[in-house]
């Protein structure tokens, strides 16, 4: 709503609508029908005023030139981008005409919806089109792109929790950040660190880069990429040799200590220095500090999940707090998701009710050969919303050889014409934050946050709720589900009436803007200082009793269902398992980490977030550059068996040798490269949750003559 007694310009409560940890609280202003300006809320405890370089000028997105306004038809070749303006009801019919057509040829499963979280709200995000394409009948696509791995993991281990409150962080005196650049992709949490900091507390980052949160850390631990899983086993060999171990709370509150302890003993911090590239000092180093420096916590980052061993990975690291009894302390423990907080219902957005039994279902991450493979049904029709996945996809170039398909009839809802909006058959005009109601959680803190529309839809726009009204009307469905206003949605999303949401409802969202959820006073919050945790056991699983029945959390739970897998098919203790990454012609490792610009591949159009994050390049150390006689600036090449991509090199040791670092989301066709990072990558899974495993990529580098 607009802010009480505030005069023209209007000022309305916003919620940052993207992908992102923080979720900040903004205030928009209006004048004559046009945002101006954004602003963070000050007084908002978690995101206290500030913007990222990504939002912080979101008007100039909202009222971009560029914007898709009014549906289209194309009318040149797919991929050029060509199109020409129709009416909404000349695109519903022909939506509804083809899907029918493929309908009956080939039956609804050679339909593919494909979405992701370009837009993170209940209403409009990620899952706002399940219930539509379940009822269709569609093939249902996995998304796993993101946490997938981690999320499975972490329950197996200690259960729905969402851990430490990153406010309890100012408590903390040694803090861990593993696998996350803190200051550019989770920037609010920085404060509470560097509070923390001033108290005394040690701030480590575990990463192979010297990111710029790493710079700024008391102690960069440069790991090699992938052998997390064992650095964290050889700590848990130290502590456990050392009687480090807080044997009070491993009797009380954990199962498996026993055969915990067996599996550590096989990484000595000889064996583990090996493995990672780091000294055997410097990891009983870490393991002893770790455990003796209480209250210590561990910020599990999204970017170790991302390799084959990636879900026993966040196995282990939430399995140390409870080892050394961190959980006892103010502060103390691990934080990976705090969305757990939340008591959403999925299943009234999603409605797997819908889901016709034996429905085949496909993985986003393997879109490239779902698309150009052999399927029966081959996939005929498909649909895009939340996502551009000629860009954010892996194995590129096998998706965009099916986006390229004639016989492919293909809709893509978007704000901008991205690259994969280039190859549709009709684009549909998406509305963004400013112009639609949403309610936003957060993955990263304890705050649930509103989002009122600041100004009128622009052009024909629409938000996605509105899409798929018109589309289930033109479809016939007459579930009353599919005519609940935007509100009606946001609140049967979520169980109101649970302890977490007392004293929290619409009408004080609608006023304040955002709430903190009844999840504890931070700085007394202790949510498993006496165990409770929401395992099968109650307790922290060493040994997971979910991976010995069989009984796991797998990514489809996104649709509102669980899957099981046969006993013993998941190792149910933390392990190690090294990728196979012998191939002598491409000894380099390849990270392809968020740019600090954009999200994902959000604002790889827009000028000024275009400038911030500067042209394509590859990071090298200066010892591999030496090897391949490249200079700092020189255009090089990237390549592997999947493509070969240009841009110009950065040699620094900012990066370990041996790895070189190319961030993702720059556009294929904004850069002038063609090929953006993701066709490097391999459409290769996690051993847990089915998520991507990118930082497994091998490649070589030379100089372009």
């Amino acid at each position: 709503m607009a802010i009480q007694g505030a005069l023209e310009p209007r000022e309305i409560f916003a919620t940052c609508p993207h992908d992102c940890p923080d979720s900040c609280a903004m205030v928009a202003t209006v004048e004559d029908g046009r945002v101006t300006g954004v602003r963070g809320r000050r007084d908002h405890p978690f995101t206290r005023g500030a913007l990222c370089v990504k939002v912080k000028n979101y008007q100039d997105r909202v009222h971009s030139p560029d914007r898709v306004l009014y549906p289209q038809r194309r009318v040149g070749a797919k991929g050029e981008g060509r199109f020409e303006r129709i009416t909404w009801t000349e695109a519903l019919a022909a939506i509804h005409d083809r899907f029918r057509a493929v309908i009956d040829e080939f039956g609804a499963e050679a339909i593919l919806p494909c979405s992701y979280i370009g837009q993170q709200g209940f209403v409009h995000g990620l899952n706002s089109g399940d219930a539509f394409f379940n009822r269709l009948g569609a093939t249902i696509m996995e998304r796993t792109l993101c946490a997938s791995a981690a999320n499975s993991a972490s329950v197996m281990t200690t259960g729905v929790s969402a851990g430490v409150d990153p406010l309890s962080f100012v408590h903390s005196r040694y803090i861990v950040i593993w696998g996350c650049n803190t200051i550019s992709t989770h920037m609010h949490q920085w404060p509470m660190i560097a509070e923390a900091r001033r108290a005394g507390a040690k701030v480590v980052v575990v990463d192979p880069i010297r990111s710029r949160t790493a710079a700024k850390a008391d102690w960069h631990v440069r790991i090699r990429p992938g052998t997390d899983a064992a650095l964290a086993l050889g700590m848990m060999n130290v502590i456990i040799a050392e009687d480090l171990i807080d044997a009070d709370y491993v009797t009380d509150h954990t199962v498996g200590f026993d055969e915990l302890k067996e599996r550590a003993a096989e990484y000595p911090p000889d064996r583990v220095a090996a493995i990672t590239a780091l000294s055997a000092d410097d990891v009983r180093r870490l393991a002893r500090e770790y455990a003796t420096t209480q209250p210590s916590v561990i910020r599990v980052g999204v970017a170790v999940e991302r390799h084959r061993n990636g879900g026993q990975t966040v196995r282990a690291l939430v399995s140390l707090p409870a080892l050394v009894g961190a959980w006892r302390h103010v502060g103390g423990g691990v934080l990976q998701s705090a969305a757990r907080s939340l008591p959403s219902r999925g299943d009234r957005i999603s409605r797997p009710d819908f889901i016709r039994p034996g429905t085949r279902v496909v993985n986003q991450i393997e879109m490239g050969s779902v698309l150009t493979g052999d399927l029966d049904p081959p996939i005929k029709a498909l649909f895009v919303y939340n996502c551009n996945p000629a860009v954010t996809v892996p194995d590129q170039q096998a998706v965009v050889r099916g986006l390229e398909r004639d016989d492919l009839f293909t809709v893509v809802s978007e704000q901008f014409q991205t690259d994969t909006a280039d190859y549709a058959d009709i684009l549909l005009p998406a509305s963004t934050q400013l112009e639609q109601f949403e309610l936003v959680y957060s993955w990263g803190q304890f705050f649930l946050g509103i989002s009122e529309p600041a100004i009128a839809p622009l052009g024909e726009s629409v938000p996605n709720a509105e899409m798929f009204r018109r589309l289930a009307a033109t479809f016939g469905f007459n579930e009353p589900y599919f005519r609940r206003s935007d509100e009606e949605i946001a609140r049967d999303a979520i169980d109101w009436d649970h302890p977490a949401l007392e004293g929290i409802d619409m009408k004080r969202l609608r006023r304040e803007g955002y709430a903190r959820l009844n999840v504890g006073d931070p700085d007394t919050r202790l949510p498993h200082a006496r165990g409770d945790f929401p395992t099968p056991s109650g307790k922290c699983e060493f040994l997971s009793s979910r991976a010995l029945e069989g009984n796991l959390v797998l990514p489809r739970l996104r649709q509102g269902y669980e899957e099981d897998q046969p006993a013993g098919a998941v190792d149910p203790l933390p392990n190690y398992v090294p990728a196979e990454t012998d191939d002598p012609r491409y000894p380099l490792a390849l990270i392809s980490p968020k740019s600090h610009a954009f999200l994902n591949s959000s604002y790889g159009n827009l000028a000024t977030q275009k400038k911030a994050a500067g042209d394509p390049f590859v990071l090298m150390h200066p010892d591999d550059a030496r090897m391949r006689n490249i200079g700092d600036g020189d255009r090089v090449g990237i390549f592997n068996d999947l493509a070969r991509i240009e841009v110009s090199a950065r040699v620094s040791d900012e990066t370990a040798e041996g790895v070189v670092v190319v961030p993702m989301g720059y556009w294929r066709k904004s850069d002038g490269v063609g090929l953006g990072v993701n066709a490097l990558n391999p459409a290769a899974l996690t051993d847990i949750g089915q998520g991507p495993a990118l930082t497994d990529t091998r490649v070589e580098v030379a100089v372009l003559g």
